[in-house]
């Protein structure tokens, strides 16, 4: 405390000015995020009831269950689908491309513009392309492969800092002791990166879970247990957009965005612990 109040003391106006922005910026967004998860719990948590949790939705007990499922399924395929094509062109770029090549810049001016392109947009082109040219019909599968597209990018873009960020100290002594290069990337490299790259799984799940407008046009819809990934099915996010537009279930929707909440709180730790034994395994 003392070394704080000594650097607060040293400081000059400007440095003040900056100090109090900073500080000023990271209050208000905590406030922000406490504000939305307050008023969504004091909203939608007194609506908790175990009806909501029943195996089918009915038009007298809107159920969130079979959409609780669907966005578990969509979570897994979808990151089984994005990831190892993110990571693996994240390791083409920094590992194997030339650097400052053509090839290199044509990928990351493409990445960069996916990045930016609209939810709505991906959902036509879910629909035109796998839902209507490719045969699936509105099923989990076109979805996941849309969604898939949608976070494609920014699993590319965390994974390929994170491997910027290893220092070349690292790949010499590997090739010093005798290691390939694909040894390398797989034994020194990619362990070594691996906190940023959860760290983008982590965001991309949370984009995945809070999808609404590409998956209207994709999985249909329909509120009910999935069969197979051919099916249609309706995710919590989907839900909660659905209840609330049609006007006549205000209530459960505010307890769906309440455990669509906690899902995601729960996905997040869960992939944090995941992360924490992964990188205790290495040291």
């Amino acid at each position: 405390m003392e070394k704080i109040l000594k650097t607060i003391r040293r400081k000059k106006p400007m440095d003040w000015l900056r100090f109090l922005l900073v500080w000023a910026s990271g209050i208000l967004t905590i406030m922000v995020l406490l504000y939305l998860v307050a008023f969504i719990v004091v909203k939608g948590l007194p609506h908790i009831k175990p009806s909501l949790f029943a195996l089918n939705y009915t038009p007298e007990n809107q159920s969130l269950f079979p959409a609780l499922v669907t966005t578990l399924i969509m979570v897994g395929m979808t990151l089984l689908i994005a990831v190892p094509f993110g990571v693996f062109t994240a390791i083409y770029l920094v590992e194997y491309a030339k650097r400052g090549s053509k090839l290199v810049r044509v990928i990351r001016m493409t990445t960069e513009t996916l990045a930016g392109i609209p939810s709505i947009v991906y959902g036509l082109f879910g629909y035109i392309f796998f839902c209507d040219w490719l045969g699936f019909g509105k099923s989990l599968l076109a979805g996941c492969f849309t969604l898939a597209i949608m976070i494609l990018p920014l699993i590319i873009r965390t994974t390929e800092e994170s491997l910027k960020s290893i220092p070349d100290a690292y790949r010499e002594g590997s090739f010093g002791l005798g290691a390939g290069r694909l040894r390398t990337v797989f034994r020194v490299i990619l362990p070594s990166a691996s906190p940023g790259i959860f760290a983008g799984v982590i965001l991309s799940v949370g984009r995945i879970v809070g999808e609404t407008a590409a998956l209207i046009f994709t999985i249909g819809g329909v509120i009910r247990l999935p069969e197979n990934l051919m099916s249609q099915g309706r995710t919590l996010a989907l839900h909660v957009y659905q209840l609330a537009s049609q006007g006549l279930y205000p209530n459960e929707a505010y307890a769906t965005a309440v455990i669509l909440l906690m899902v995601v709180f729960g996905i997040n730790a869960l992939s944090g612990a995941v992360e924490r034994r992964f990188i205790n395994k290495l040291k």
